[in-house]
């Protein structure tokens, strides 16, 4: 079993910048694969980006290039998610997920909204 906590939504202007934390628990050895997935309203799930739990692969939606960047922490259970130049088609419930071997877990989700 592994458990997924995020934080780090809110609201925010266009332009501005945001930094989601996503915090694994449990079997966390076997995740190979952590990212983002994100769903906003009346569209279906997107990838957003991830990353190799190795740190050597990373992949993001043709959407976020270039403005937004996945990225770990020192202890390896935790990936962030910097949002910058953040536009209103950005807004969306982002969903923090993990793969492990025959399996995906999933965060709860954390709010974004891109508003003036």
């Amino acid at each position: 079993q592994v458990q997924l906590v995020e934080s780090g939504g809110g609201l925010v202007q266009p332009g501005g910048s945001l930094r989601l934390s996503c915090a694994a628990s449990g079997s966390i050895f076997s995740i190979y694969r952590m990212g983002w997935f994100r769903v906003a309203p009346g569209k279906e799930r997107e990838l957003v980006a991830f990353m190799t739990s190795d740190g050597g692969m990373t992949n993001y939606a043709d959407s976020v290039k270039g403005r937004f960047t996945i990225s770990r922490g020192n202890a390896k259970n935790t990936v962030y998610l910097q949002m910058n130049s953040l536009k209103a088609e950005d807004t969306a419930i982002y969903y923090c997920n993990a793969d492990s071997p025959g399996s995906r877990w999933w965060g709860q989700g954390t709010q974004v909204t891109v508003s003036s």
